[in-house]
């Protein structure tokens, strides 16, 4: 699949770290550094626009290492790009951490998953059909 972009940033455009990776790293575009307190979130911009394809969407997601390393995360996650959307990919982040965090311009910020998606229609009934499960959820399904 090729999907157009746009790169304003001086960073290298994203890609993929290994040959399976799912997802690719996007990088800070940021003039100097920002200081993220604890509980402090903030939005980051990229300098990367995008044109995906109808039927799909980018899903904005943490990076493994920096919620280990450093407590930052991506506060809306999975945060969706909409195949209409023409702005510039903004990364909202947040120090879960205890101590402050510094995030410097051209540093990978979180990971970019290009996903299929559907659509559909929904249609009002009055009841739904019958199954084992019924309602149960948040934690029903466990080994009790």
């Amino acid at each position: 699949m090729k999907i157009k972009i746009v790169n304003k940033s001086d960073n290298p455009l994203p890609g993929y770290s290994t040959d399976h990776s799912a997802g690719m790293d996007l990088r800070a575009y940021i003039n100097g550094p920002i200081t993220l307190n604890p509980l402090e979130r903030t939005l980051i911009p990229t300098g990367l626009f995008i044109e995906l394809p109808v039927g799909y969407e980018a899903q904005v997601r943490p990076r493994s290492g920096l919620a280990l390393k450093k407590g930052l995360s991506v506060l809306n996650t999975p945060g969706t790009i909409d195949a209409d959307y023409r702005g510039e990919i903004g990364v909202i982040l947040i120090n879960l951490s205890n101590e402050k965090v510094i995030i410097e311009s051209g540093e990978r910020i979180c990971q970019m998953v290009i996903a299929r998606h559907e659509q559909a229609e929904l249609i009002q009934v009055e009841v739904l059909n019958e199954t084992d499960r019924g309602a149960g959820g948040f934690g029903s399904t466990g080994v009790k």
